[in-house]
């Protein structure tokens, strides 16, 4: 196309120009309006978000990384990328709302044990900063005030389930009959402390009410529990979080 900087036209050539020139603007403005609408649209209709996790895994000389989500109890590979020596990775998904993913590390070392990185996210930028060797237990997750709170969560699940270990161990080197009121001890204990970790599983989901870690918690790891438990956790949840994916799902396990 010529453009009317680009010559010097003569009268009657500059008044056609000087014409039709609205009519050019308007019909851009037009095909520019029409474009952002049909975006604008898409967007609306998906309803989805873009989840950016980058980072670096120190240390490795070869390998894939795959960000992960369980999609109706299957395991979906939601993006992939194979990274070098220099370790720098990025991966993309479009997202709902704020969910459990997974990063997973494919590399060859004939072990799939700790290769498996769990981080609960919102739509975002999220950095991961970790070494091949140690995973998952190096892990830094940066990005998601989501995230911190289901680690502070995680931690605390944690001591529960290392004292749990500690009375297992003690119990597995008694012998009876002769132990048996040592036993009963520990059984005591033990059931003492797996009540601890129930309890703060639900205080945990009726105090964080406004946090979608709430019905997440309640229908991932006390969805056994008297269901006046459950409806109390349910019933404080704000609107948001009630229609979210787990409000849903802790509503159809209390009509069970």
């Amino acid at each position: 196309m010529i453009f009317a900087h680009q010559y010097n036209p003569t009268k009657a050539n500059f008044k056609k120009i000087w014409i039709f020139a609205p009519q050019i603007r308007i019909m851009k403005q037009f095909v520019i309006s029409v474009v952002i609408a049909v975006l604008l649209v898409g967007c609306a209709g998906n309803g989805n978000e873009a989840l950016r996790v980058e980072g670096q895994v120190k240390g490795l000389k070869k390998g894939t990384l795959y960000l992960q989500q369980v999609q109706d109890t299957v395991l979906v590979t939601l993006d992939s990328v194979a990274i070098g020596p220099e370790g720098s990775f990025e991966l993309n998904a479009q997202i709902e709302e704020p969910d459990l993913f997974y990063v997973y590390l494919s590399k060859a070392d004939n072990n799939d044990l700790n290769d498996r990185i769990a981080f609960f996210a919102a739509p975002g930028l999220i950095n991961i900063q970790t070494r091949w060797n140690a995973f998952d237990s190096d892990a830094e997750i940066t990005g998601s005030e989501l995230h911190e709170k289901f680690q502070e969560y995680r931690n605390n699940q944690s001591r529960f389930h290392v004292q749990e270990l500690e009375v297992a161990q003690t119990m597995s080197g008694l012998s009876l009959p002769e132990d048996q009121s040592k036993m009963d001890s520990l059984e005591t204990v033990l059931n003492r402390v797996g009540l601890r970790s129930y309890l703060y599983s639900l205080n945990f989901a009726l105090n964080n009410r406004d946090s979608q870690l709430a019905p997440f918690i309640a229908c991932t790891e006390v969805a056994d529990a008297n269901p006046k438990y459950l409806d109390s956790i349910y019933n404080v949840l704000s609107p948001e979080v009630a229609a979210s994916k787990y409000g849903k799902r802790l509503k159809e396990i209390l009509k069970k």
